[in-house]
């Protein structure tokens, strides 16, 4: 990938920005995937589930487990979020107005090297 908004160097400082930045990306989503989430009622995430079950055209019985991921699979898809380098972009000019937003998760991708 290019440079972020110009502002990220050259060579392997580069790369461990841009790499600190999607993990940031991913925890910002993440962070907001699951505050829509907690909008919604039980009833709501179930029908949710139940949908996209059918959608997958799988026989077999839904735990809660699976409930959660379709719901949050249909969440995801559904959620307006910024693309990477958007978001990017604005985060390096205000990285206060995201940092709020952040649940933390970004420094285990980042320690864990991936």
């Amino acid at each position: 990938m290019s440079d972020v908004g110009g502002s990220i160097g050259h060579g392997q400082e580069s790369t461990e920005a841009e790499a600190v930045l999607r993990a940031k990306y991913l925890d910002y989503c993440s962070a907001q995937v699951a505050d829509l989430l907690l909008l919604l009622s039980p009833d709501e995430i179930y029908v949710l589930a139940q949908e996209a079950h059918r959608k997958g055209g799988r026989p077999d019985e839904l735990s809660y487990s699976r409930m959660v991921q379709l719901a949050t699979a249909s969440v995801s898809r559904r959620a307006v979020l910024p693309p990477f380098d958007v978001w990017a972009e604005d985060y390096q000019k205000n990285p206060e107005r995201y940092e709020a937003y952040l649940m933390g998760l970004w420094r285990s991708e980042v320690d864990d090297g991936s």
